[in-house]
Protein backbone atom coordinates (compact mmCIF):
# COMPACT_ATOMS: atom_id res chain seq x y z
CA UNK A 1 0.00 0.00 0.00
CA UNK A 2 1.44 3.27 -0.78
CA UNK A 3 0.05 7.40 -1.13
CA UNK A 4 0.68 9.51 -3.52
CA UNK A 5 2.83 12.38 -3.08
CA UNK A 6 0.11 15.18 -3.46
CA UNK A 7 -2.22 13.10 -1.33
CA UNK A 8 0.44 13.57 1.62
CA UNK A 9 1.14 17.10 1.04
CA UNK A 10 -2.48 18.05 1.18
CA UNK A 11 -2.63 15.67 4.64
CA UNK A 12 0.65 17.63 6.34
CA UNK A 13 -1.35 20.96 4.91
CA UNK A 14 -4.64 20.22 6.85
CA UNK A 15 -2.74 19.20 9.96
CA UNK A 16 -3.89 16.00 9.78
CA UNK A 17 -0.53 13.79 8.60
CA UNK A 18 0.15 11.01 9.39
CA UNK A 19 3.76 10.33 11.14
CA UNK A 20 6.25 10.34 8.54
CA UNK A 21 9.33 8.50 8.80
CA UNK A 22 12.22 9.42 6.71
CA UNK A 23 14.47 6.30 7.11
CA UNK A 24 17.71 7.54 5.38
CA UNK A 25 20.67 8.31 6.83
CA UNK A 26 21.19 11.26 8.95
CA UNK A 27 23.36 13.06 6.49
CA UNK A 28 20.34 12.28 3.97
CA UNK A 29 18.37 13.44 5.62
CA UNK A 30 19.58 16.48 7.26
CA UNK A 31 19.87 17.60 2.92
CA UNK A 32 16.24 17.99 2.71
CA UNK A 33 12.82 15.91 4.12
CA UNK A 34 9.17 16.15 3.65
CA UNK A 35 7.96 18.64 6.22
CA UNK A 36 7.20 17.33 9.73
CA UNK A 37 9.09 14.12 8.76
CA UNK A 38 11.27 12.22 11.64
CA UNK A 39 14.31 10.84 10.84
CA UNK A 40 14.60 7.01 11.54
CA UNK A 41 17.82 5.14 9.71
CA UNK A 42 16.24 1.99 8.02
CA UNK A 43 18.55 -0.24 10.33
CA UNK A 44 17.28 1.41 13.70
CA UNK A 45 13.61 0.85 12.60
CA UNK A 46 13.51 -2.52 14.47
CA UNK A 47 13.81 -0.95 17.86
CA UNK A 48 10.74 0.70 19.19
CA UNK A 49 11.79 4.58 19.29
CA UNK A 50 9.87 7.08 21.60
CA UNK A 51 8.57 8.70 18.62
CA UNK A 52 7.58 5.45 17.14
CA UNK A 53 5.97 4.65 20.76
CA UNK A 54 3.72 7.83 20.50
CA UNK A 55 2.94 6.97 16.82
CA UNK A 56 2.06 3.45 18.14
CA UNK A 57 -1.83 2.70 16.24
CA UNK A 58 -1.95 5.50 14.47
CA UNK A 59 -0.97 5.85 10.13
CA UNK A 60 2.68 5.77 9.59
CA UNK A 61 3.98 6.58 5.82
CA UNK A 62 7.33 5.46 5.37
CA UNK A 63 10.05 6.61 2.85
CA UNK A 64 13.44 6.67 1.82
CA UNK A 65 15.14 7.55 -1.18
CA UNK A 66 14.58 5.22 -3.67
CA UNK A 67 12.00 2.44 -2.29
CA UNK A 68 14.29 -0.78 -0.95
CA UNK A 69 15.12 0.42 2.50
CA UNK A 70 11.57 1.59 2.97
CA UNK A 71 10.46 -1.97 2.28
CA UNK A 72 12.66 -3.26 4.56
CA UNK A 73 11.21 -0.72 7.52
CA UNK A 74 7.94 -1.42 6.97
CA UNK A 75 8.67 -5.20 7.75
CA UNK A 76 10.71 -4.20 10.69
CA UNK A 77 7.54 -2.10 11.80
CA UNK A 78 5.08 -4.33 10.66
CA UNK A 79 6.71 -7.08 12.65
CA UNK A 80 6.98 -4.46 15.99
CA UNK A 81 3.21 -4.51 15.70
CA UNK A 82 2.56 -1.17 13.52
CA UNK A 83 -0.20 -1.89 11.48
CA UNK A 84 -1.44 1.23 8.98
CA UNK A 85 1.80 1.78 7.49
CA UNK A 86 1.84 3.19 3.82
CA UNK A 87 5.29 3.72 1.70
CA UNK A 88 5.11 7.08 -0.33
CA UNK A 89 5.00 7.01 -3.88
CA UNK A 90 8.40 7.48 -5.66
CA UNK A 91 9.79 8.34 -2.21
CA UNK A 92 12.52 11.61 -2.00
CA UNK A 93 13.14 10.98 -4.83
CA UNK A 94 9.80 11.56 -6.47
CA UNK A 95 8.59 13.92 -4.44
CA UNK A 96 11.81 16.33 -5.67
CA UNK A 97 10.67 15.33 -9.25
CA UNK A 98 7.40 16.86 -8.18
CA UNK A 99 8.61 20.03 -6.91
CA UNK A 100 7.08 19.50 -3.44
CA UNK A 101 8.17 21.58 -0.69
CA UNK A 102 11.15 20.31 1.50
CA UNK A 103 12.22 21.60 4.68
CA UNK A 104 15.80 21.69 5.74
CA UNK A 105 15.96 22.59 9.02
CA UNK A 106 17.19 19.57 11.37
CA UNK A 107 14.31 17.88 13.08
CA UNK A 108 15.25 16.37 16.35
CA UNK A 109 15.97 12.61 14.80
CA UNK A 110 14.82 9.52 17.03
CA UNK A 111 17.21 8.83 19.39
CA UNK A 112 17.84 5.32 22.00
Amino acid sequence: MSIQAHDLLSLIESESAPLVVDVRSGWEYRQGFVPGAINLPFWRSWLLNQALKDGFGKPLVVYCEHGPRASLAKLFLRVRGFKDIQLLKGHMLGWRKHGLPIETQHQEAVRE
